[in-house]
């Protein structure tokens, strides 16, 4: 992939680009599904690509190629400078980040054992079996493992290249037709692989979850369940970005150096993470990736940024660059004193959340969103759960930041289809949260 990187600069640069990235992929992907307690489906996908960046005369363009050959490379190339001559200056573009750079190992993002993995389906059937014991009739979910190689190659000196494996697992299990409960568990190295742990939960959710009735609609304390908080903190990932803030989708957007959040809320972006499934030595422009406090004791510190717009604001990136626009790795909330007993004593009546889907923004701006809950909900009354359904979730972001009362001391690594970016997060308690009947 290095030989097709140097092939593609050395055309660019002939062509007169000035600024180039190349980002070569290589993956490997193996997908288990499965369904009513039995795998159905078994998938593997090789694919090699390449991601691609250009600027010229501060017009800036990208594309993605997956046939491999000169005679397309070439083609694409001067595709790509036709249409730039045709755009306008990008005035605030400065660039990007000056290589070469020295790159550390991170621990715990590359298993050899997770290459050779022969048989999977091993894994499927202790979380299926760990769902069954908890009394779930039915079981289904999908498995995956993943061996990525990346390769970058800049005309500003960077070659770099990083290998990283995960495995994870989520599980859905069911009673009836209204009683389910969802589990995940996502790891980079197989002996911390915990599939029963997946299983399990969401059995246990499912079992509690029997003979549901309609929900109340009001202001309540909210529980949030890791799986469900972490799907809001992956939303508001994005609009950490200051790409998003410039183009009009951040409730944050002219509010740094303000507060934003309860003072007992800290979260940050950690690039170079053990074990996280965002992990990755460096950026898409080869910066070495850190760790960036977004939001310290409740005041909003950052946002996340490449080289060219921290040279717009006169700052330093904070190494995150995307090809398109700065990104997040992992999202951490830092955790709190309580522990899971705790929270639920400390609501007298309230709300228990496991998991939300269908995350919808009102207004980016102002940040007014929506999210239906979905699996076991429970109104919390003295410590006792009696299960609901058909509620919604229908509030302010920055509100629901600010209304956080109580952190559990464990935090959870959660990485699934409705978690993209991936999300540290403990059990966290809302005030106030504004509940509405779900419509059909």
């Amino acid at each position: 992939m290095f030989d097709v990187n140097e092939f593609i600069l050395k055309k660019a640069k002939e062509l007169g680009f000035g600024d180039v990235v190349v980002l070569g992929y290589e993956m490997d992907r193996r997908q288990v599904r499965f369904a009513n307690n039995e795998i159905t489906v078994a998938k593997n996908w090789h694919e090699r690509k390449v991601e691609l960046f250009v600027e010229l005369d501060k017009r800036i363009a990208g594309t993605s190629i997956t046939e491999l050959s000169e005679e397309n490379i070439e083609r694409t190339l001067k595709a790509l400078l036709s249409t730039l001559k045709n755009m306008a200056p990008k005035e605030d573009y400065y660039g990007i980040a000056e290589g070469p750079f020295e790159y550390r190992d991170i621990p715990e993002t590359f298993d050899k054992a997770i290459v050779e993995l022969d048989e999977p389906n091993e894994y499927v059937e202790r979380a299926i079996n760990a769902a069954l014991e908890e009394r779930a009739k039915r079981v289904a979910g999908v498995l995956y493992t993943d061996h990525n190689r990346i390769y970058l190659t800049t005309s500003n000196g960077v070659e770099a290249f990083d290998e990283g494996t995960g495995i994870e697992i989520s599980v859905r299990a069911f009673i009836g037709d209204l009683e389910s409960g969802h589990g995940t568990n996502s790891v980079r190295i197989l002996k911390k692989f915990d599939p029963e742990s997946a299983g399990r939960k969401a059995g246990e959710i499912a079992k509690m979850a029997q003979n549901p009735e309609q929900g109340p609609e009001g202001k309540f304390d909210v529980i949030f369940d890791p799986l469900a908080f972490a799907n809001l903190l992956s939303y508001m990932s994005f609009m950490t970005s200051a790409y998003a803030a410039e183009a009009g989708f951040s409730f944050l957007a002219g509010k740094l150096g303000q507060k934003v959040a309860n003072e007992d809320v800290t979260i940050k972006d950690v690039g170079n993470m053990p074990n996280a499934y965002g992990t990755r030595k460096f950026d898409d422009e080869g910066v070495p990736t850190r760790e960036t406090t977004i939001i310290e004791n409740g005041t909003f510190k950052t946002f996340l940024l490449n080289t060219s717009l921290a040279k717009k604001y006169g700052t330093e990136t904070t190494a995150n660059a995307g090809l398109a626009m700065p990104h997040a790795w992992n999202i951490l909330l830092e955790p709190g004193d309580y522990t899971k007993e705790d929270l639920f004593s400390e609501v007298k009546k309230g709300i228990y959340i496991t998991n939300v889907w269908y995350t919808r923004f009102q207004n980016y701006v102002t940040g007014d969103f929506s999210t239906i809950p979905r699996d076991g909900i429970f109104l919390v009354e003295n410590g006792e759960l009696k299960p609901i359904r058909n509620i919604r979730v229908s509030d302010n972001f920055q509100r629901i930041l600010e209304n956080i009362s109580a952190l559990g001391k464990d935090i959870h690594h959660i990485h699934w289809w409705e978690v993209r970016t991936p999300v540290f997060t403990p059990y966290v308690v809302v005030k106030d949260v504004g509940i509405t009947r779900a419509t059909k």
